[in-house]
C-alpha cells in the first residue's frame, strides 16, 4: 500500500522591506537646525551648508516616499519647507552684511571738507582748532589780525569729529564760531566779554 501524496508546503511570503526613511528624516533635522541658525547674525553662516543639504536630503526622501520605499512623506515635505525658508533667511543676511561692508568701505574712502568759521567784533581773538591728517588729528592755534576768519580742511576716511574754539582777549567783544561738515552746519556757539570762549566741539 503506497503512501498518500501530500501537496508540498506553501512557501512563506518574504517579509516586506523596511521603509527607507533615513534621507527624509535627515533632511528634516538639517532643515530645522539650519533654520534656527539662520536667524543668528554671523553664526548664521553655518546655516548655508545645513539648509542646502536639508533641501537635497528632503527632496530625495520625498522621492523615496512617492515610489513607496519610504513612509515619511510628510516629514520630507516639512524638511524641504524648513530648508527653503532657512536658505531665504541666510540669503537676506548675506545681502545685508555685504551692503553694510560696502557702505563702510565707501565711507572709509570718502573725502569730507570741514569748514571752520569765526566772526564777531573781538579785535584780539585767539582761535584753536583741530586739523586732520592720515587717520590722525592735531591742534593748531592762530591769532588773526581781524575777523572774520575761516579755514577749509579736507579729510579722508571715517570722520571722527574735531573742535573749534575762539577766545576774546583783554579788549573783549563778541565772537561766534561755526563748523560746517560736508556742506552741512553741525555746530555753532557765541560768547561775549573779556576772555570769553565760544566752543564748537562734539560734532
Amino acid at each position: 500500500m503506497s503512501a498518500p501524496d501530500y501537496p508540498p508546503p506553501a512557501p512563506h511570503p518574504a517579509p516586506p522591506a523596511p521603509p527607507k526613511n533615513g534621507l527624509g528624516t535627515a533632511g528634516f533635522v538639517l532643515g530645522l537646525v539650519g533654520l534656527i541658525f539662520s536667524f543668528i547674525p554671523i553664526i548664521g553662516v553655518v546655516a548655508w551648508p545645513l539648509v542646502i543639504l536639508g533641501i537635497i536630503f528632503s527632496a530625495l526622501g520625498f522621492a523615496r516616499a512617492r515610489s513607496g520605499k519610504a513612509t515619511n512623506k510628510g516629514l520630507s515635505i516639512a524638511g524641504l519647507v524648513l530648508s527653503v525658508i532657512g536658505l531665504v533667511i541666510a540669503i537676506v543676511w548675506a545681502t545685508a552684511f555685504t551692503k553694510a561692508a560696502n557702505d563702510v568701505n565707501t565711507e572709509a574712502n570718502r573725502s569730507v571738507t570741514v569748514h571752520y568759521e569765526v566772526t564777531g567784533t573781538a579785535k584780539d581773538a585767539s582761535i584753536t582748532y583741530t586739523t586732520f591728517g592720515d587717520g590722525s588729528t592735531s591742534t593748531n592755534q592762530e591769532k588773526p589780525k581781524s575777523l572774520p576768519w575761516s579755514k577749509d580742511l579736507p579729510t579722508k576716511g571715517l570722520f571722527k569729529g574735531g573742535s573749534l574754539a575762539v577766545t576774546t582777549g583783554t579788549e573783549g567783544g563778541e565772537v561766534t564760531c561755526k563748523v560746517v561738515v560736508d556742506g552741512k552746519e553741525t555746530k555753532t556757539a557765541k560768547a561775549s566779554g573779556n576772555f570769553a570762549t565760544a566752543s564748537c566741539d562734539g560734532f
